[in-house]
């Protein structure tokens, strides 16, 4: 017997693989950064702790916040470009029929071939095939504003929670090599997962979220240090 073919695409985890990995990205960026700046201002850890935790909470609000609006933005035009196609199917089906069948000539079919594939798709699913073939929206990648502002949201906080508990438990002497350093390698290896999960290669993301991130650590630490103020 004959086995079954399966393939296993990722565009489906696009939504949510961006706004998290997006999230703890920033949680551990901004908050190590936040905490190193803090600490080389001199300042004692309690008080750069309470900085931290204020930056985690406010971050995290902030990336549910914007990762709502953008999102419900998208979802918003998505659907009034839905809204104007049905409007255009119900009184110019003709011209809808032409438009659908263009758009297949135009990917390589004849022009026979092409009436015919627009003919039977608008008899099935007129609204789905000018949605997908016209507009390029399709219910894998659907904007979803709630998805993605609690994935930001979580991933933000969690990111956000590692440098912190390193701060809160290694000593002051060793502070600010050890959030960098454990910081850079927390990037390092979220830059690899998030490769692997959505199936890019795994060196240039790794390089890409690590170099940012030291430099981010590394301007804000230098503020602290030439102002001598909490950041």
């Amino acid at each position: 017997m004959a086995r079954k073919h399966r393939e296993r695409h990722r565009t489906e985890r696009i939504g949510w693989l961006r706004a998290a990995v997006l999230g703890a990205n920033d949680g551990i960026v901004s908050t190590a950064s936040l905490v190193l700046g803090v600490a080389a201002a001199e300042a004692t850890r309690s008080s750069t702790l309470v900085a931290g935790v204020a930056g985690l909470v406010a971050g995290a609000m902030s990336m549910a916040a914007g990762e709502y609006v953008s999102v419900k933005s998208q979802s918003d035009t998505e659907k009034a470009d839905l809204e104007r196609e049905r409007a255009e199917l119900a009184a110019h089906p003709a011209a809808e029929h032409k438009e659908l069948a263009n758009i297949y000539v135009a990917r390589g079919l004849d022009r026979a071939l092409a009436d015919e594939v627009a003919t039977q798709l608008m008899a099935h699913d007129a609204e789905g095939a000018h949605a997908r073939d016209e507009l390029g929206i399709t219910e894998t990648l659907a904007a979803r504003p709630v998805q993605a502002a609690l994935a930001s949201a979580a991933s933000f906080a969690a990111g956000a929670a590692l440098p912190l508990g390193v701060t809160a438990l290694v000593p002051e002497l060793v502070l600010i090599p050890t959030v960098a350093a454990t910081a850079l390698v927390l990037l390092a290896a979220l830059g690899a997962l998030a490769a692997r999960v959505g199936g890019a290669r795994v060196g240039p993301a790794t390089l890409r979220v690590t170099f940012w991130g030291a430099l981010a650590m590394g301007l804000t630490a230098g503020v602290g240090v030439l102002f001598g103020a909490v950041v």
